[in-house]
């Protein structure tokens, strides 16, 4: 017997690796929204739902429909271990549009996914903040830090899943245990391609790049893919790295040297292999790092489907 499909709403929904990840566990997205052109025709190339392009905070919420769960990733720059972590990021306060969301439309459920690097801004400060923001509307609100290489995903990828439950329905979210195989590079680029040119960034590797080991072998789980093209890793058919020195690395000799191709990155990020991505290049690898990927999502939603869909 099918599941019934529960209807969802989703925020920041990019590309949708979040939102795919869901569908595939029973949800229905039936609104999405994204700031990102290229990232909203991505999405509609895959969805039924209606997916609006632009500014979060110029949305009229009553246009918004009532769901039983409202997901997303809200933007995590301005909170990312990777680059400039100030607590006074613009970026940071687009999480308050989802907080005023979840007030006015109280699903059962809501599922926000961020960086790691979340949990000790401010000194863990800004997550206290978030968790506050979202209890007061009525929620049992719990953040879990997990890697998505111990969920089916063939990269080490770790975020933080904060999930928030109506307290009147008397339930609590446990993340599953980790699985006991993990997914290799190997396993994830079989069935894909040798590239072509035009699917591969040819960007100059910069002294950042070269400062560390950018190469995972076959039997191993990709670095973190990222949203910016210039910082993807290498493909693992490429020669080893060499360390020379302190931050400094150099290209192996014996064969051909390139970073993952964008559809490589996506498979990594298990989006179904075929899946149509639109825009320039760097447009893709950027939806494409910055996406949920789709067997963590599914996840998260197998567990979300247990207490909301019985």
């Amino acid at each position: 017997m099918d599941k019934k499909k529960i209807p969802m709403v989703s925020l920041f929904c990019g590309a949708g690796g979040l939102d795919m990840g869901f569908e595939n566990q029973g949800f229905q997205t039936v609104w999405a929204n994204d700031f990102d052109k290229d990232a909203c025709e991505t999405h509609r190339e895959w969805s039924n739902a209606e997916v609006i392009q632009g500014d979060i905070g110029k949305v009229d919420f009553s246009a918004i429909p009532r769901t039983e769960l409202i997901a997303g990733g809200f933007p995590c720059q301005g909170f990312s271990l990777a680059g400039p972590r100030k607590l006074d990021d613009s970026r940071n306060i687009l999480y308050r549009y989802f907080v005023k969301l979840v007030e006015e439309k109280q699903p059962k459920v809501f599922v926000a996914e961020n960086v790691k690097g979340l949990l000790t801004l401010g000194n863990g400060a800004i997550i206290e903040a978030i968790l506050s923001d979202f209890a007061s509307k009525g929620y049992i609100v719990k953040p879990t830090l997990v890697n998505a290489a111990d969920y089916g995903v063939p990269q080490d990828r770790q975020r933080v899943i904060i999930v928030g439950i109506q307290k009147d329905l008397n339930k609590t979210f446990v993340f599953p245990k980790p699985l006991e195989k993990k997914v290799s590079l190997a396993d994830a680029l079989k069935d894909i391609s040798k590239p072509e040119k035009d699917e591969i960034c040819t960007a100059p590797y910069s002294s950042r790049y070269m400062s560390r080991n950018r190469k995972r072998n076959w039997n191993e789980q990709s670095f973190t893919i990222p949203a910016m093209a210039k910082q993807v890793t290498l493909y693992p058919g490429s020669p080893d790295m060499i360390k020379l020195g302190t931050d400094l690395w150099k290209f192996g000799d014996g064969g051909e040297t390139r970073r993952l191709s964008y559809r490589e990155a996506a498979a990594i990020q298990t989006f179904p292999k075929n899946m149509k991505f639109h825009g320039d290049l760097t447009s893709k690898y950027k939806q494409i790092g910055n996406a949920v990927p789709v067997k963590l999502a599914e996840t998260v939603a197998s567990e979300i489907y247990k207490i909301i869909g019985a």
